[in-house]
């Protein structure tokens, strides 16, 4: 993995965002609308993924389906989804500004990467609307990538297909896969590095997986922190992860180290 020429990177929940709450709190109040309450659990397993299809995954697990069937007398169609969807973008749009802060660490590593050559592209479950609203509110706070694209530049197949990753390795000019680490926070960007065939590593600390905010996290003891970090980790892992860093500096360690 030393031979990286090129590091991509998600965005909420891996670069902004602590925690990956804009999205969270977006799903919950849709669903309320329609008389359901999710869980935080529900709400976090499809992270990652394109939203509109988030909101698909979500209509199809068990519980959530059947509270459905019982209050609308039939099971959920992708009418249903749609209609979801529609409110949710609506709600997101709204709040995103408020969740572009870079989390800990990550201007000062980014600026450090770019400096020792690396290029840094991105892909994330953000359409293009949203994305004009998180990009400069980013940019302004000291984190630009060189490059982005959203499932809009995919014909809407987001993680975990790996077409975005193509996209970015397209346009930053490079020829192999090996050459590209792909970093996020959740299961779906790791299954979206492995079906590029790119190196495919876990952020832990502020993670969507770990669904906690900076305060949560901090008041926690050492040994809860230690336990929290390794269960996202092993998560990691399990879904395929190449390499799992506890925080961005610890990534910018491993690089330039």
């Amino acid at each position: 993995m030393k031979k990286i020429k090129a590091v991509i990177f998600d965005w909420a929940g891996t670069t902004v965002d602590y925690g990956c709450m804009a999205p969270v709190q977006a799903f919950v109040e849709v669903f309320k609308e329609f008389g359901i309450e999710p869980t935080m659990e529900e709400v976090r397993e499809p992270m990652g993924m394109l939203k509109i299809d988030h909101i698909r995954t979500m209509l199809k697990m068990e519980r959530i389906r059947n509270l459905w069937t019982e209050k609308y007398g039939k099971a959920p169609e992708d009418e249903d989804a749609q209609k979801l969807y529609a409110i949710f973008e609506e709600k997101l749009l709204k709040i995103l500004p408020d969740y572009s802060d870079p989390k800990p660490g990550v201007v000062e590593v980014v600026k450090k990467l770019k400096r020792n050559g690396y290029r840094i592209g991105s892909t994330t479950g953000y359409n293009d609307k949203m994305m004009e609203i998180v990009v400069p509110a980013a940019k302004e706070r000291g984190y630009e990538p060189d490059v982005w694209f959203s499932p809009d530049a995919v014909s809407q197949k987001g993680r975990p297909y790996p077409y975005m990753i193509f996209r970015n390795m397209e346009a930053l000019d490079l020829k192999k896969v090996r050459r590209v680490l792909k970093v996020g926070d959740t299961v779906s960007d790791i299954k979206e590095g492995r079906n590029a065939g790119v190196w495919s590593a876990g952020i832990v600390v502020g993670s969507s997986e770990m669904g906690l905010t900076l305060e949560e996290y901090e008041v926690l003891s050492s040994e809860e922190k230690e336990r929290r970090c390794d269960e996202v980790a092993q998560k990691f892992f399990d879904a395929g992860a190449d390499k799992v860093f506890y925080t961005i500096e610890d990534l910018g360690n491993y690089l330039l180290g």
